[in-house]
């Protein structure tokens, strides 16, 4: 291998140099993962080779063999991860090893908190365990040829890890990836036969292809010369893990295969292994992760499974088998019904896709229903990372509402928390006698949600009512409006109905008391004006004087931030303003005889219902003047 006279010098991204000081300082709380995230990366590569080959033989080179292997000089202190994989180009080693994988760095820095044993666990979620080299070597130089280009097209990167990199024009006979560890002076142990075995069937067993180690000649007893020619002997044991049996697998072969196909440092939270035989043959490995990636709330980053066909690599982040609300779902699809030369604009309107698309996805929320009621602790932990994700679900797969409604967790008046652990299922088992509606209220935060006065007809009467304050809330409700038969109801709707749980005589009150200050309402109703959409008495308030409500068609207030913050035009919104005629402060308005005086007080009441409602006033400084002067009498 010869260089050329060709050679750059580039600085790393910025993030990048703080990256490698923290590999420098074993961020990873166990420095081996490193040599997984390099045989992870090399079968990668064979991987891409192998699906580019099917239409283009000729990338094979007469070399259909694939392979990854480590080379050990203990002489020269390297260890040498190669692989005859695809290989990268010049532009390729600029970009994949001088950036943070895909980016998101800022969002990486902004998440370490200087616990290594938690900053650890961002390494996997951010694609950057090339830098894992740098925990035990000093400098690193890697040498690669892309598959079907000329010897003389190779390129070698290389950097001690401070805060560049050099880039030359080589030669290079075979097409793959070097990777050469010059390793530091206290990290020989990795030079190590035994060592390195071990480490490779501990993390790298699964890997479908070779793991080779370079097996050195041994010297026959007595003599000098070696008796036997040295070999490379297979390590490990080079069969995918999801054609073998799943009664053979141990746990922590599962996990181990996880955290290479999904390129995460922590253990999943649960996993399905499942074949199916007959009219469609299809195996398919899923696995639900522990932490959300940082890039759970970018709906246009790429997700999806490993897909293979007859064991044959096709693509990574295959999204047509999996929908945008199961994104989180990572794994391996092999099927025998689709062709080889499959590509993403065939599956898009195949058949097969759509039926496989199905089932993993059934698949998916069986598993997860499994562990709601299996593991209740378990599932909260899911929750709390893909609880909102899942809530996309009802508005994106209708068929399969009702099963995702089960899984919804949310907190409610029946618990002294904002802890999102009320199923649909827990709220019906409670409802009081007469009740045949699901009440629900969204608001701004869990402490607007909880004291809203919506609530106070309702929790007079015990019935129990669910509180939601995250932004997608509303757009959830807007398209679950119905669980076991019941409809789901908001108490801020204006047409709020309690069915069976008001009896006549409640009824008969109810509209004795609207009879009786008929009077006060229409006096209101002059003095707002345009204000308003209209005003009433209120049977849902006890402690509180008025509130806001919108009628059975109008814009919840909820929706309207959503539009304003999403900067969508929002149609113009008139509240109803419901009154308590038996609020003291009711009564007090009502004696006023001064109309001019009326009318402040009657601004007041509708601005304080908005500010309920809204959490926040178009003319506050108004509203604090008006309120000043009616305290100055």
């Amino acid at each position: 291998m010869t260089e050329t006279v060709h050679m750059e010098t580039h600085g790393f991204q910025t993030e990048v140099k703080q990256l490698l000081n923290l590999m420098a300082h074993s961020l990873y709380s166990n420095k081996e993962v490193f040599l997984r995230e390099l045989i992870s990366n090399a079968a990668d590569a064979a991987d891409k080779l192998r699906f580019k080959a099917l239409s283009d033989a000729d990338l094979y080179e007469n070399d259909g063999q694939l392979h990854v292997r480590l080379l050990i000089d203990k002489e020269q202190r390297t260890l040498t991860i190669s692989d005859n994989g695809i290989g990268m180009s010049r532009e390729d080693a600029i970009q994949h090893l001088g950036t943070i994988a895909r980016s998101g760095t800022k969002d990486f820095f902004q998440n370490l908190s200087g616990d290594q044993s938690k900053d650890s666990q961002l390494i996997g979620q951010f694609g950057v365990g090339f830098y894992s080299a740098f925990i035990v070597a000093d400098k690193v130089t890697v040498i690669s040829r892309v598959a079907g280009q000329t010897h003389d097209k190779a390129v070698r990167w290389e950097s001690v890890g401070d805060g560049s990199f050099t880039v030359a024009e080589v030669t290079k006979d075979s097409r793959g990836t070097d990777v050469i560890l010059h390793l530091k002076e206290d990290e020989t142990e990795f030079l190590d036969d035994y060592r390195l075995r071990s480490v490779i069937g501990k993390y790298s067993d699964h890997i479908s292809i070779p793991v080779e180690l370079w097996k050195a000649p041994e010297a026959a007893e007595g003599e000098d010369k070696p008796a036997t020619e040295g070999a490379w002997e297979q390590v490990n044991r080079a069969t995918a893990l999801w054609t073998r049996s799943a009664k053979e697998i141990k746990d922590e072969e599962y996990s181990e295969f996880y955290k290479h196909v999904s390129h995460d440092y922590e253990d999943p939270l649960t996993w399905s292994h499942n074949r199916v035989e007959g009219n469609m043959e299809y195996t398919s490995l899923l696995y639900i992760p522990a932490r959300a990636p940082w890039d759970m709330w970018n709906r246009e980053q790429k997700h999806g499974l490993k897909l293979y066909v007859q064991r044959v690599f096709i693509m990574d982040d295959a999204e047509q088998f999996m929908p945008t609300y199961l994104r989180f779902v990572k794994g391996v699809l092999d099927s025998n019904d689709l062709p080889l030369n499959v590509s993403r604009e065939i599956l898009q309107d195949n058949k097969i896709t759509a039926q496989l698309r199905k089932a993993c996805t059934k698949r998916v929320l069986s598993m997860l229903d499994k562990m709601a009621k299996d593991d209740a602790d378990k599932y909260q932990k899911f929750w709390g990372e893909f609880g909102n994700v899942l809530k996309e679900g009802p508005a994106e797969d209708w068929a399969n509402r009702e099963d995702i409604a089960k899984l919804l967790r949310f907190a409610s008046t029946h618990n002294d928390s904002n802890a999102q652990t009320v199923s649909l299922t827990d709220y019906v088992s409670r409802m009081k006698e007469g009740q045949n509606k699901i009440y629900f209220i969204i608001a701004d935060s869990y402490a607007a949600a909880k004291n809203s006065p919506h609530l106070e007809l309702l929790r007079k009467k015990g019935v129990e009512v669910l509180l939601l304050w995250e932004r997608i809330d509303e757009w959830l409700m807007n398209h679950l409006s119905e669980f076991d038969g019941k409809k789901l109801i908001s108490v801020t709707s204006g047409d709020l109905e309690l069915g069976d749980l008001e009896d006549e005589e409640s009824r008969k009150q109810q509209e004795e008391t609207a009879k009786a200050n008929a009077g006060l309402i229409e006096r209101l109703k002059t003095a707002l004006g345009s204000e308003v959409a209209d005003v009433r008495v209120s049977h849902r308030l006890t402690e509180t004087p008025v509130c806001a409500v919108t009628d059975g068609h109008g814009m919840s207030s909820q929706m309207m931030k959503l539009m304003k913050a999403a900067g969508q035009p929002v149609p113009e919104q008139k509240y109803i303003l419901e009154v308590n005629p038996e609020h003291a402060l009711i009564h007090h308005i009502a004696d006023v005889q001064d109309e001019e005086r009326f009318k402040e007080w009657a601004l007041l009441l509708q601005e304080q219902a908005q500010l309920t409602e809204q959490g926040g006033l178009t003319d506050p400084s108004s509203f604090v003047a008006r309120m000043n002067r009616l305290l100055l009498g």
